[in-house]
């Protein structure tokens, strides 16, 4: 027979009070015994506690998880950017055919494309992307990265603003911003915006990101090192060789390392190892492993014309005109404005 002194029903009216609901099924009869209030009461408070537990412990991993999104996204761009860097362009395509509302197999198409200088197919998937999605900033920065290849600066740099405003520790809108301001001459920023990759953890950024990342720095440093007095030729030069090292302990035969280590074989002043017939083996590997890269054709003519070939200078100049007219590179080189440094011969 229920006690009316402090039924069940008294205990889970109590305890709904404090969050549990369904504990009365723990009280069976023991509610019958004169101290049965003190009883029930104590099992409402531990039945309650346990259950107010239970009930933070989920809040607290739901929070968790919520402040972690954005490292869950940046993990899945990367490894997207990994997985493009190893598939040919058949495969990539092969893939996005057969599921053509993916937006992942269009991302790694289109950077399929990006890597064999197709930008303009390239860019129009980027652009099938923000249809399907208008919030995915890295089709966004797809985008930006197509325009800067076209030379088209500002309207690039005015959509990596606005993406690393909202995500300022994704590697790829850094490294665009970077190369902006390296062809602009504004190497300190091509600098500063290329060691910010190198503040991300190894969960954060994809090996190509981080290679050029090292190879955009170096050569920046490189540049500082030349336009700069005597104590940045000290530090920015000292500064220039490291970077470059790392990115060809990373990825030795990738054409942007062998371009980058080239390069500083040919600018470098002699005390810090400059070295023509290395700059021409790193560079001509450059333009064998990627046929398409203006600039290793750019610095391999100068090579040449420091060696004394002109009719090489003139053949490897012109190969990289005909593949990009605009190229700033070139175009400065062969003009001979040289702000971009064309180097001594031989000593």
């Amino acid at each position: 027979m229920e006690s009316k002194l402090y039924s069940p029903a008294h205990a889970e009216a109590e305890a709904r009070c404090f969050g549990q609901v369904y504990f009365h099924r723990y009280y069976f009869t023991l509610n019958s015994f004169p101290g049965n209030r003190i009883f029930f009461k104590n099992r409402a408070w531990r039945y309650t506690m346990v259950y107010m537990t239970r009930r933070y412990i989920k809040i607290f991993f739901v929070l968790c998880f919520l402040s972690f999104m954005p490292f869950c996204h940046a993990m899945e761009w990367k490894g997207l950017h990994e997985e493009a860097d190893k598939t040919d362009i058949g495969s990539a395509l092969k893939k996005a055919e057969s599921d053509p509302g993916s937006k992942d197999a269009l991302y790694i198409l289109a950077l399929s494309y990006l890597n064999i200088h197709k930008n303009k197919q390239a860019g129009d998937i980027f652009d099938k992307i923000l249809s399907l999605d208008p919030d995915a900033y890295e089709a966004a920065w797809g985008r930006a990265e197509v325009l800067r290849r076209q030379h088209k600066a500002k309207e690039s740099e005015e959509i990596i603003s606005g993406i690393l405003k909202a995500h300022p520790r994704f590697a790829p809108a850094n490294i665009t911003l970077a190369s902006i301001r390296y062809t602009q001459l504004d190497f300190r920023a091509a600098a500063r915006f290329a060691s910010r990759v190198f503040g991300l953890t190894r969960q954060e950024v994809d090996d190509g990101s981080l290679v050029r990342a090292y190879v955009i720095y170096g050569l920046a440093k490189g540049m500082l090192a030349h336009y700069g007095g005597p104590l940045s030729k000290t530090i920015d030069g000292l500064a220039s060789a490291p970077p470059l090292k790392r990115a060809e302990k990373l990825r030795p035969d990738d054409a942007i390392v062998l371009f980058g280590v080239g390069s500083y074989y040919l600018l470098a002043p002699v005390v810090a190892g400059k070295d023509l017939d290395k700059a021409e083996k790193y560079l001509k590997d450059a333009v064998v492993s990627d046929p398409l890269f203006v600039d290793a054709f750019v610095r391999l003519a100068q090579v040449y014309k420091a060696k004394g070939d002109s009719d090489k200078y003139r053949e490897y100049m012109d190969r990289a005109l005909a593949v990009d007219p605009e190229s700033e590179l070139a175009l400065d080189i062969d003009s001979g404005a040289c702000r971009f440094v064309c180097p001594a011969g031989r000593d």
